[in-house]
């Protein structure tokens, strides 16, 4: 079993690293796709929207898939889903197709992103030690990557569509040849055939508890957090604090560093300290963090503060996943799906919120929006050390035994 898990655990990173790498080459190519199809960045704007519905489309479809065919199979399947459709934006010549290309591939990533991360959730049930940050930050490792490759084809004069094209091709290939190390679904009744549970188990799982709820709820706080840091860090410096525009890309940088790193090491922690601990000192971290870049008047304090924001938010996504998929272990990847699926909203929501609040007040001023939902974050921690008796929580065990 040991050789069994490892060589699942390599293909899960696998997988979390070609998910970030595809999206990572689609973000790269987005100004040379949109002159190629002749639109507007605000007609763009609109068209990212159905990226967006695409993904969320795909992470509720794929949750119950994951659950009755088990991640083993789901998995590949939604990494080449997600590969094929990566090329299509490339092929784009025009608003419609555009729509249509984002609108598969966020599909695409929607399926791999749920049914990915229900298969972590059994990689970290078997090590029986948390293991959720250091896929997530694969992820990330995969968008740096991407845009390192995205730089030297564009500047050797690669067409979208034969870069893209070739990525497509690459991702297929990766798909499959990781696709036998996966798990294979293991029931937590196999053992007690005679037990009633599993139909109760199944009649519960037809609405889903109050606790995933609030474990969503969370995600799409903390995940609007990310992507006000997405899209507005740059800004802030660019705009509130006068910064040079080099100077100012450093703050998104800095976030992003600071997340990578601390999802590489947030694992570590979660298994000395638990998974409230994470959330908690995590999300109070990323607020004074982000007050402290909301009210800098020098860049490189404002700098400092985006670094411990993204260091604070680093490790609390992933507590959020692992508790949704540990909570129910046969229906683990319905739970993600709707942790994923509105953690994925709030991403997109960022822009949205932020956005108009600044027609009433100052950028920097906007941010204690975010500030406001690290500290609810923090004050909630405490639904993470629920678990239902019988389903084995790998972080809690962990921090029990220390």
């Amino acid at each position: 079993m040991g050789r069994t898990l490892r060589a699942g655990r390599l293909a899960t990173f696998a997988y979390f690293a070609l998910n970030g790498f595809l999206m990572g080459m689609w973000i790269v190519h987005i100004p040379a796709v949109e002159d190629r199809a002749g639109i507007s960045h605000a007609v763009l704007g609109w068209l990212l929207l159905l990226l967006g519905a695409g993904a969320f489309m795909g992470m509720q479809i794929v949750g119950p898939l994951t659950d009755r065919l088990g991640a083993r199979t789901v998995v590949p399947v939604s990494a080449a889903l997600c590969a094929a459709a990566v090329v299509l934006p490339g092929l784009a010549t025009n608003v419609w197709t555009l729509g249509a290309a984002l609108l598969a591939l966020g599909l695409g990533n929607g399926c791999l992103d749920v049914s990915m991360n229900a298969h972590a959730v059994q990689v970290e049930r078997d090590y029986r030690r948390p293991v959720m940050s250091a896929f997530h930050a694969t992820f990330s490792i995969g968008g740096v990557l991407a845009a390192l490759v995205g730089a030297r084809t564009l500047s050797w004069g690669w067409s979208p569509a034969a870069t893209l094209g070739a990525v497509a091709a690459l991702g297929v290939v990766a798909a499959a040849v990781s696709a036998p190390a996966l798990l294979r679904p293991r029931s937590v009744d196999a053992a007690s055939p005679q037990s009633p549970e599993p139909a109760v188990s199944s009649a519960a799982r037809r609405a889903t508890p109050r606790r995933i709820w609030v474990l969503a709820a969370l995600a799409l706080m903390l995940m609007l957090c990310e992507g006000v840091a997405n899209d507005w860090s740059v800004l802030h410096l660019r705009d509130v604090l006068d910064a040079p525009a080099a100077t100012a890309a450093l703050a998104y940088g800095a976030f992003a560093t600071a997340m990578t790193v601390g999802r590489l090491l947030a694992d570590r922690v979660a298994a000395r300290c638990g998974p409230v601990a994470i959330l908690r000192y995590g999300a109070a971290v990323a607020a004074a963090g982000l007050t402290v870049a909301a009210l800098s008047p020098w860049i490189p304090l404002a700098l400092v503060g985006w670094t411990v924001f993204g260091a604070g938010l680093s490790g609390c996504i992933p507590q959020l996943f692992s508790a949704a998929g540990h909570a129910d272990p046969e229906a683990a990847g319905v739970n993600v799906s709707r942790v994923a699926g509105l953690g994925y909203l709030g991403m997109l929501a960022g822009p949205a919120v932020i956005g108009p609040l600044t027609h009433f007040v100052p950028l920097n001023l906007t941010f204690f929006l975010p500030v406001a939902f690290c500290v609810v974050a923090a004050c909630a921690a405490g639904v993470l050390r629920e678990t239902p008796q019988g389903a084995e929580n790998p972080a809690r065990k962990c921090s029990s035994s220390v």
